[in-house]
């Protein structure tokens, strides 16, 4: 989805290594055609969340959801997958809404973060299959947090429904979550056709190739 990101090349390039014939594209029909739909993001929440629906991308995700039909986000294309943002700026602070919860600033002592980390992946990870323990690469200030974290001072916390992410779906989501400074935040989410990175598996290594060869072969399927 070309929707004004920027540096969405190394992500092109990354998926045509990883075999995928590769158009970036904001017109609405060729993207509702595509088998995968990547939305990238990069900078700030509002400024994404304004340049996904100055697209049309919102209704676009909401039709290919609806069909079945998948999506991946990366980065700020995880957060804004979500239902609002506090990070400060002007225009949209409010996501997608195709998750509960709100993205917050790390409570950490050290922002952003900004390198290679593991992830605790959950049993039954598709996204991640042969990748436990890898590492792969994060830069961001913002989050969702973990169930029982804390946010910043004066910030209040989301209801704990981070953990039972999308119950009202017919299955739940598998959440992975990763930890910086001693705050645990949501690294990826796989919930049915709409998958999102918090990390940049373009920027990743072997391991970020590794991941998104399987999202492209599961397009295939």
């Amino acid at each position: 989805m070309d929707h004004g990101s920027g540096n969405v090349r190394s992500a092109v390039r990354a998926l045509e290594r990883a075999g995928a014939d590769v158009e970036l594209t904001a017109d609405h029909e060729r993207s509702l055609a595509a088998d995968g739909l990547v939305v990238p993001g990069v900078g700030a929440f509002a400024a994404v969340t304004e340049g996904v629906r100055a697209v049309g991308g919102d209704v676009l995700v909401g039709r290919r959801l609806a069909g079945g039909r998948p999506v991946l986000g990366i980065c700020v294309g995880l957060q804004v997958m979500f239902e609002a943002s506090t990070e400060p700026g002007a225009g949209h602070r409010e996501g997608l809404g195709q998750w509960p919860g709100t993205v917050r600033r790390l409570p950490a002592e050290r922002v952003p973060h900004m390198g290679w980390n593991t992830v605790d992946v959950p049993e039954g990870s598709r996204l991640f299959a042969g990748l436990a323990g890898e590492r792969f690469y994060f830069v961001h200030s913002y989050a969702v947090l973990a169930p029982g974290q804390r946010p910043v001072e004066g910030e209040e916390p989301d209801p704990e429904h981070v953990a039972d992410l999308g119950s009202d779906r017919i299955a739940a989501p598998l959440v992975t979550y990763a930890e910086h400074g001693g705050v645990r935040f949501v690294a990826a989410v796989e919930n049915g056709a709409l998958t999102a990175t918090q990390f940049h598996p373009e920027k990743s290594g072997d391991a970020g190739a590794a991941l998104l060869a399987g999202w492209v072969d599961s397009l295939r399927s």
